[in-house]
């Protein structure tokens, strides 16, 4: 079972990479759920693979038994579930409003849709005259 998982992570972080680098944003966005997915596979298989018992405490005793799942790793992957959950509902609200915006959701398009440098530094030009006050 640990080799399967091993390529299931491998092939995870390889499409999820390869998405990342696209130039659509639905694309980057769907390869940052499946890194963020192989990066919770890794933080689950680091708490042992396989039939293990349920993390429960025995009544009367202070400690796990042996052969216990590691409560840990499921409390770490149980929040980065939730949190990356939030994170992906708001870049894809990002994109939707990119592509209301902008009418693309390609990042060339979206880079020349910014104003250049030059032009941000030129000082605005007076758009009434100005009124002088009788004293």
């Amino acid at each position: 079972m640990d080799p399967i998982v091993a390529l299931a992570i491998g092939g995870l972080v390889s499409v999820g990479v390869y998405m990342f680098l696209a130039h659509d944003l639905p694309r980057v966005l769907i390869g940052f759920v499946l890194f963020g997915s192989a990066v919770n596979l890794t933080i689950f298989a680091s708490g042992r693979l396989g039939a293990t018992l349920p993390p429960f405490v025995a009544p009367g005793a202070d400690v796990l038994e042996a052969g216990t799942a590691n409560p840990l790793p499921q409390a770490l992957i149980l929040t980065a579930i939730v949190i990356g959950f939030g994170l992906t509902v708001f870049a894809l609200m990002l994109v939707v409003r990119a592509n209301a915006e902008f009418h693309s959701v390609d990042a060339a398009d979206l880079d020349a849709a910014e104003t250049p440098i030059e032009a941000a530094k030129k000082p605005a030009a007076p758009s009434a005259p100005a009124v002088k006050r009788a004293a």
